[in-house]
């Protein structure tokens, strides 16, 4: 190898990367870092502790608006939850980054790409499958797959005997993802499912007990199956995304902790807090609720779950992607409206919802007299709905 582009973060396993792959390869390393809105606070120095470690130079590349535009906000149209809970905010980051990874190796001319992920975990799938559908002439380099390190201390204990400055320390119990979307914790007590986490496990929502006595309402608008208006004011979607974020983190929206199928076979424990997301989430499935007749909402139902999957499964630069957005996209020429959700304690309820395109009338529904239903009708439809059953039974009777 002469020249690798690594994904990096500035934390303890890409800082030892860094010079392990200069030392292994003999390669020249350039750092790219990618921001998806991760926080100022974990950028803050990047850059000068990629070059302490040796890389010959490092790219911070704002991907923020590009990760809420063309990733968020389709995947959201699929309304994709993997198993029931999870909002794939760590899944929906990682294609973004990979194809700027490879964008920016394209325009360095290197002939490598490596990252940090582990042997154990679903990333090293989703770079790695990303890398192969944009960049197959490139070789990849997982250094977690290769190396003889093993545990934190040996990581550390690594750059110590190579006089290279990291800020991390054997204190640090959790491993954390951010992004524009959410922030995912994993390790220290939660590897053990029957612990109770901690307050020090969430870092960016309020506990629901201690949020706010008193509910607060907030109306979103949607357009065509995209958030476009917070409270009547029209906004991009990482602003209706940050917008919603904080309102929701305030009253402890948005936490979930499950035990889930990683693609490698075991299961694995997260919490994950997705506030601004479960808002978005909520909005979309009550106008769905107006728009979509009963086969439709079954259809589309088959769908989240095939987007669900893929994406976890990190297959999003496929035919199969673009055959389920496609679906979804059509679908969501007629989810427009606006709705009202009600913020209170860590729940989030639709208490008024509107669609020009919705199918709810109340001249058929009301339980007070009408002009539009006759009610006889539903004989007919009950018997022949029902026909099957009716002859089966009467088979069993020897009537028939």
């Amino acid at each position: 190898m002469n020249k690798v582009v690594l994904a990096y973060s500035g934390g303890l396993d890409t800082s030892v990367i860094v010079p392990w792959l200069r030392e292994n390869y003999g390669c020249e390393v350039v750092a790219f870092v990618a921001d998806v809105g991760q926080g100022a606070e974990e950028l803050e120095g990047v850059e000068a502790k990629a070059k302490a470690s040796g890389a010959s130079e490092c790219h911070i590349v704002d991907l923020k608006d590009e990760f809420a535009a063309n990733y968020i906000y389709p995947s959201l149209k699929t309304g994709a939850v993997y198993e029931q809970s999870y909002l794939l905010g760590t899944a929906m980051a990682r294609p973004v980054i990979a194809k700027a990874q490879v964008e920016l190796a394209r325009k360095v001319n290197a002939d490598a790409l490596a990252h940090g992920c582990t042997g154990k975990g679903n990333d090293q799938i989703r770079f790695e499958s990303c890398y192969a559908a944009l960049a197959p002439d490139l070789t990849v380099i997982a250094p977690w797959r290769e190396w003889d390190l093993s545990s934190r201390e040996s990581l550390l204990d690594y750059l110590a005997e190579r006089n290279i400055p990291c800020s991390a320390s054997l204190k640090k119990i959790y491993s954390r993802d951010a992004n524009a979307w959410h922030i995912s914790h994993e390790g220290g007590e939660l590897e053990d499912p029957w612990c109770e986490p901690s307050d020090e496990v969430w870092t960016l929502t309020c506990a629901p007990e201690q949020a706010p006595d008193r509910p607060e309402y907030v109306k979103v608008g949607i357009e065509q199956g995209a958030v476009v208006r917070v409270n009547g004011e029209a906004l991009s979607p990482l602003q209706c995304l940050a917008q919603l974020n904080a309102l929701g983190a305030k009253h402890g929206i948005g936490r979930v902790d499950i035990v889930e199928n990683r693609l490698v076979g075991m299961k694995s424990r997260g919490c994950y807090e997705t506030p601004g997301g479960t808002i978005m989430m909520h909005a979309l499935r009550g106008i769905d609720e107006l728009v979509l007749d009963k086969m439709t909402r079954s259809w589309k139902t088959q769908l989240s779950e095939q987007f669900a999957q893929l994406l976890y499964d990190g297959r999003w630069f496929t035919p199969n992607q673009a055959s389920v957005l496609a679906a979804a996209e059509s679908l969501s020429h007629v989810a427009t409206g606006e709705v009202v959700i009600k913020l209170y304690k860590g729940n989030v309820t639709v208490t008024q919802k509107c669609s020009p395109y919705s199918l709810y009338s109340e001249a058929f529904a009301t339980f007070g007299a009408d002009n539009v239903y006759d009610q006889k009708h539903a004989a007919g439809f009950i018997r022949l709905y029902s026909l099957s059953s009716r002859i089966r039974a009467l088979k069993q009777t020897d009537n028939v």
